[in-house]
């Protein structure tokens, strides 16, 4: 492994029915390329060896001697390479044949047999080959060397966990797989040979992806292609990568030239989420055998030398929490704004609430919980009415927000108020004796708790609640005023991360008619410039005080939240992710580490405002509610994160 990454190919190299030597040479070949590109696992299809299609010459010893002696000449190959890798052959054992995997690394052998033999629709296996028992090992003789025989082995390669099953072991109701994985595999590899149908990729697809996602592996399946017996089937030559639910890789299957997939596997995101969730060893206690082998022949880190330079051979997102079509953007959004919706909903429901204030700034955060509220109370049948939105100016408000702000209030049809602060905060500076030439800290959260002060009187006067706006970013950040705008009833964005607010509010504007004014205020809100406009504008009315500038680039800070929460990881396997993820041009890697630093500095400083945040709803796999799925004491070193 390299910085906690497998690489592993799926293989489907052209064949020739019955053409061992010319197969071999083809395996030889690709395992050289495979060699080039550092690939420490590989896999090739069912039957690599002799093609899949030789129907009654399996049971010919011309064939099966010739496809022993390939074993053989596999195996000295492998002694001089570094990668591991695995192939199919028939192999014969005490007077039987079986469809056999062969796990070859560094000159040792072993032979996983097909559990399941298809006897069905276009398959007749039973007619050459038979299953071998579970649990069931035996010794097989192959040209005076002797090797292990059973259908249910763990091995490790380059420091990770694998295991093998055999096309129809994936179609079963009960995988092998899935006992292999829970006995530890972090990688499961397929040799098959299924045809090509109508409609049967996709359901591959589906089947190979929600296998990964249930066992929480990778999984690497290669499918005979060019060359096989098109007699009475065809097949394409299929080599596909998912890891945990999601396709990572996959070749272009009709293409007899493009018939390698490579991945770099995340081993040690994969561990975490076992490790995670405590049902998967719950499970593995219950269905685990006493039988199944466990075989460790490599060391734990990789025998190929990397160096930092070298690409991953896999897309490491650097907005994670977005993505990347536009079609899964429009149903992320649709379901986190009826996830947000619905919460809301719930909530006025149940405390009998008609009355809803929420203060409206004119930027995204703000825009966007006030957009959530109308759908809730259009969904309870409510008079949107009943929603107050209140723009409070202050010192740092300018036209644009402001203007924003009350057009926007106006479109959607709620009661506007507008209440200035700035009055109440400089009798208040007045009080304390604080000078506002000051702009410090007790300048600019002397607004933000005035600004909450209104809406908690507002609230109470109007027999409602008040709704917050902030979202996970700030959270993450602590870039809230405690007791300000970090305090609320109900936090309709606490799940919402920054980089996604505005794809959000894009969302809602493009339900909107061309040409509308709601539209054109959406869009404006989404170009203004992210400020707690706090501290005043220039002279020409602009915004000086940009949040980015001050806390750092949201696109960062949030890609350090999703591996920080999501996968756990080290600060330096953060900071290679975050190197390999962003373009060095925008975002030099001294600025990575300097932002790193600050992101890790304030998330530990700043636990104690997330330990009595507001309640709000849940909307991705990452989430900061000191009730759910993030507790950590408001005293915890970061000596460990510097």
């Amino acid at each position: 492994m390299n910085n906690g990454f497998l690489r592993v190919a799926s293989c489907a190299p052209a064949v020739r029915p019955a053409d061992v030597d010319f197969n071999t040479e083809e395996i030889i070949k690709t395992l050289h390329l495979m060699e080039e590109k550092k690939v420490e696992l590989s896999v090739f299809p069912e039957m690599s060896i002799t093609a899949y299609t030789c129907a009654d010459l399996f049971h010919n010893s011309t064939l099966i001697e010739a496809a022993e002696r390939a074993l053989m000449r596999l195996r000295e190959v492998s002694e001089k390479m570094t990668g591991h890798f695995v192939v199919g052959l028939p192999v014969r054992c005490d007077g039987t044949m079986y469809n056999c995997a062969a796990v070859i690394r560094n000159g040792k052998v072993d032979l996983v047999a097909k559990s399941y033999i298809p006897n069905y629709n276009e398959f007749y296996e039973r007619r050459w080959w038979r299953p071998l028992a579970k649990g069931e090992h035996r010794a097989v003789n192959i040209l005076g060397q002797k090797f292990e025989l059973s259908s249910d082995m763990v091995f490790e390669s380059h420091g990770a966990r694998f295991g093998v099953e055999i096309c129809e072991d994936l179609w079963v109701p009960i995988p092998p797989s899935s006992t292999i994985a829970l006995a530890g595999a972090e990688v499961i590899l397929n040799l098959s040979a299924s045809d090509d149908l109508i409609g049967k990729y996709d359901y591959l697809r589906s089947l190979i992806t929600q296998q990964s996602a249930r066992c929480l592996c990778a999984y690497a399946y290669s499918g005979a292609g060019w060359g096989e017996s098109s007699t009475d089937l065809v097949f394409d030559g299929k080599a596909i990568i998912a890891e945990n639910g999601s396709i990572i890789a996959s070749n272009d299957r009709w293409n007899p030239s493009d018939n390698i997939a490579i991945a770099d596997i995340d081993i040690e995101a994969l561990r975490r989420d076992r490790l995670h969730t405590t049902t998967f060893a719950d499970c593995a206690e219950d269905y685990v055998p006493d039988g199944i082998r466990d075989i460790n022949p490599s060391p734990a880190g990789s025998d190929f030398e990397y160096n930092s330079s070298e690409p991953l051979y896999r897309h490491i997102n650097p907005h994670p929490f977005v993505p990347s079509s536009k079609d899964a953007m429009e149903k992320r959004c649709d379901e986190i704004v009826n996830i947000q919706a619905a919460g809301l909903a719930r909530r006025l429901d149940a405390i009998h609430c008609q009355s809803l204030v929420v203060g409206i700034s004119g930027g995204l955060d703000s825009t966007l919980a006030l957009l959530v509220a109308v759908k809730a109370f259009d969904r309870l049948k409510l008079p949107r009415t009943g929603i107050t939105g209140v723009t409070m100016p202050g010192f740092g408000t300018t036209d644009r927000t402001h203007d924003n702000a009350v057009g926007l209030m106006k479109q959607l049809g709620v009661t506007a108020m507008e209440i200035p602060i700035a009055d109440a905060v400089s009798l208040h500076f007045r009080d304390i004796g604080h000078d506002p030439a000051v702009h410090d800290v007790t300048y600019e959260n002397s607004q933000a708790r005035e600004r909450t002060q209104i809406l908690m009187d507002l609230s109470n006067r109007l027999g409602g609640i008040v709704l917050g706006t902030g979202d996970l970013s700030e959270l993450a950040l602590g870039w809230a005023t405690y007791n300000g705008d970090h305090m609320s009833m109900y936090g309709v964005n606490a799940g919402v991360p920054k980089t996604l607010v505005k794809y959000l509010v894009d969302y809602f504007a493009s339900k909107e008619p061309e040409g509308s004014e709601t539209r054109r205020l959406l869009l404006d809100i989404i170009n203004t410039p992210i400020s707690p406009e706090l501290i005043p504008a220039s002279v020409s009315g602009e915004i000086l005080q940009k949040t980015e500038d001050l806390v750092g680039p949201y696109e960062l800070h949030d890609f350090f939240l999703y591996y920080m929460l999501r996968f756990g990881f080290s600060k330096d396997r953060i900071k290679f992710l975050a190197y390999k993820a962003f373009d060095m041009g925008k975002y030099p890697t001294e600025v990575i580490d300097k932002w790193l630093d600050v992101f890790m500095k304030r998330f530990f400083q700043q636990q104690f405002k997330r330990s009595c945040m507001p309640d709000g709803p849940k909307v991705g796999s990452v989430c900061l509610s000191p009730r759910g799925d993030w507790r950590m004491p408001s005293d915890a070193s970061n000596a460990l994160w510097k």
